[in-house]
């Protein structure tokens, strides 16, 4: 499995539909991918929300994504994650 972090951004829409369901439903989604959210905050700045879900590879992860903003009017950008032991060893051979 995977790690992916996506950055949120709200539309004006989006904010109006802020509620405990809609978070519920994103966790379902995320199921249907053969995916897990692992983490979910709120942010101050230039994005609004971080999650951080894991999935069988990049194609599930796009699927997701576009699936999410047409559920939730959220804008997503979502991007591949390793750990930093991970990339140590994958830069050792570099």
């Amino acid at each position: 499995m995977a790690i992916f972090l996506m950055l949120g951004k709200y539309s004006t829409d989006a904010v109006k539909q802020i509620s405990a369901e809609r978070t519920e439903k994103t966790v379902k989604l995320a199921q249907q991918f053969q995916g897990e959210v692992k983490g979910m905050y709120a942010l101050l700045g230039e994005y609004d929300l971080l999650f951080i879900v894991e999935f069988p590879g990049e194609t599930q992860a796009m699927q997701f994504s576009v699936a999410l903003a047409r559920l939730s009017g959220i804008a997503f950008t979502t991007s591949p994650a390793v750990t930093v032991a991970d990339f140590d060893r994958l830069m050792s051979g570099v």
